[in-house]
């Protein structure tokens, strides 16, 4: 491959994956600047790859050099810190009535709470999934779990989550959960 291929390979993955990698070493880290440095390492780490080692696996790949050195640099620190449901929601798009902005923002406390109170493994595999959207498979690399292991772990949280909100939430969120249980 030439230099400027390479290059051109790179920053694609930094245009791609940048954002994502920044926001999950945030939850593991709980720091966004140090989150950013553990991203930046993790786009040094893969300036040195060779992109046909990576093929068809660059998101599992560069999830799970974030992820260990998100833990390796969370050592020093505490648990993991949850971020607040306007920096989450902080996405533009079309702007729904007042009431309906003021129901999803309550389910969206509500829920968010119910995943912070997930122990810390099903909260991790729940994230991967729902918040930076990988598959089972990623989500099994990422964490070097077994892809049973992965299906039980998300299981067990939506699970859990569907019976703590069963009775909190309007409608939409327990179907919601009831299907990505099928996913």
């Amino acid at each position: 491959m030439t230099q400027s291929a390479h290059k051109a390979w790179i920053q694609a993955a930094v245009e791609t994956y940048q954002s994502r990698l920044i926001h999950y070493a945030h939850r593991i880290t709980g720091n966004v600047e140090t989150a950013r440095d553990v991203t930046q390492d993790t786009f040094m780490k893969l300036c040195v790859q060779d992109r046909a080692a990576l093929d068809g696996r660059l998101a599992p790949w560069l999830y799970t050099v974030c992820r260990n050195r998100a833990f390796d640099v969370r050592k020093k620190d505490g648990r993991m810190n949850t971020m607040e449901p306007a920096v989450v929601d902080g996405r533009p798009g079309n702007i729904p009535a007042p009431n309906v902005i003021a129901m999803r923002n309550e389910n969206h406390t509500a829920l968010l709470a119910a995943v912070d109170r997930l122990p810390e493994h099903q909260q991790e595999a729940f994230r991967l999934k729902f918040e930076h959207g990988l598959t089972y498979r990623q989500i099994a690399q990422v964490l070097g779990k077994p892809l049973s292991t992965v299906s039980y772990t998300l299981t067990g949280a939506l699970k859990t989550l569907r019976t703590e909100m069963k009775d909190h939430l309007n409608p939409e969120i327990p179907s919601r959960l009831k299907e990505a249980n099928h996913e």
